[in-house]
């Protein structure tokens, strides 16, 4: 079960308000831009990395990193988006009882919470391109909804520093490839 503390739900609230603004000029209003990244950052953060670190027994939550939010706004000024708004900070500890334990996790446990937030955006992004042609009436909204589900999974999935990609590969190549190469067919799908 999701359970947020009241400085989680401020950096979030805070995180998409601010990814809204960046993305508008691409969204073409603020509205859309806060519709769009309340589904696309926020899955991939609560209930990709979050629910899957919970799983595995982990204490898990979302923090808004405040020089990356700063980065953003600057960047998309200055006509280049750079969004590192925060991450789901883990602490792999269980209570039992009166005391908290900590649990060493293993690669793959790392490699799961890390793909889980890019999983969802890509399935997100696939269920998008599916409810297109049924939704003619939201056809913008859903659309860009799959691009920056699809945007949001690939730029994630590269295997440097702190990016989920790295995690990944660090505990197998071959489900980082498989996400990779459907980030990259949704994408182009679309």
């Amino acid at each position: 079960m999701l359970t947020f503390s009241s400085q989680e739900i401020k950096d979030i609230v805070i995180s998409t308000v601010v990814l809204a603004f960046v993305f508008q000029s691409i969204a073409g209003d603020f509205i859309t831009s806060l519709i769009v990244m309340s589904v696309v950052f926020l899955t991939h953060e609560l209930l990709g990395h979050k629910l899957v670190a919970q799983h595995f027994g982990c204490f898990a939550e979302y923090r808004k990193w405040t020089s990356g939010l700063i980065l953003a706004v600057i960047g998309s000024f200055l006509g280049f988006i750079f969004a590192a708004p925060g991450a789901v900070y883990i602490r792999p500890t269980v209570k039992k009882g009166f005391a908290w334990t900590i649990h060493r996790l293993t690669s793959k446990q790392m490699g799961l919470i890390a793909i889980a937030g890019p999983a969802v955006n890509i399935i997100f992004g696939f269920t998008f391109i599916i409810l297109l042609p049924y939704s003619l009436e939201y056809a913008s909204l859903i659309f860009l909804a799959a691009r920056f589900s699809f945007f949001l999974a690939l730029f994630n999935l590269l295997p440097f520093g702190p990016l989920d990609g790295a995690k990944v590969i660090n505990w197998s190549w071959k489900p980082w490839l498989v996400a990779v190469i459907l980030g990259i067919s949704g994408f182009f799908l679309l």
